[in-house]
């Protein structure tokens, strides 16, 4: 438990190759079926959850992720949202 908790704060730079990506894509896919999530229910939640952090935060496009982890026990959705500034006040329309 303490492992994958270091793993998730201090991610260890993936070696770049096609087979570290299939591996990666492969793991999504599994964890989708384990989670019996539509990938049209995963976009939706995607695009929420960017609706709600972006009111408070303006978030840096390039550099996000989303991505279903599953381990034995369960699934979780991980966000990797990197913030570029908080917003001020926020506004009615915000």
């Amino acid at each position: 438990m303490i492992h994958e908790l270091l793993e998730r704060l201090f991610p260890r730079p993936q070696p770049s190759g096609s087979r570290e990506e299939v591996k990666q894509r492969l793991k999504v896919v599994i964890a989708h079926d384990r989670a019996d999530l539509p990938p049209e229910m995963v976009a939706a939640m995607r695009q929420e959850i960017l609706a709600v952090v972006s009111r408070y935060v303006e978030i840096d496009p390039e550099g996000m992720e989303f991505v279903l982890d599953s381990n034995q026990r369960a699934t979780a959705l991980v966000a990797n949202l990197p913030i570029r500034r908080v917003r001020g006040e926020m506004t009615k329309d915000d």
